[in-house]
């Protein structure tokens, strides 16, 4: 069920948010070079790894910080 919620949080960021963030513009990016599919499996997993950083040391995420 994870693995599913991150692939759709990765769609949404993808498809529906308009905010510049530089996550998204690197999706993007693999949209124009391998498809929609894959660039929301690649976001997903930068997702999981990202949320997997943020909880193994504790630190808060922040919006204007985050890098890819």
């Amino acid at each position: 069920m994870t693995r599913s919620y991150l692939v759709e949080a990765a769609n949404v960021l993808l498809t529906r948010i308009k905010r510049t963030t530089p996550l998204r513009e690197w999706g993007l990016r693999v949209v124009q070079r391998a498809g929609l599919k894959k660039a929301q499996v690649a976001v997903a997993r930068k997702l999981a790894a990202m949320l997997h950083a943020i909880w193994a040391d504790g630190t808060e995420f922040e919006w204007r910080s985050a890098m890819v």
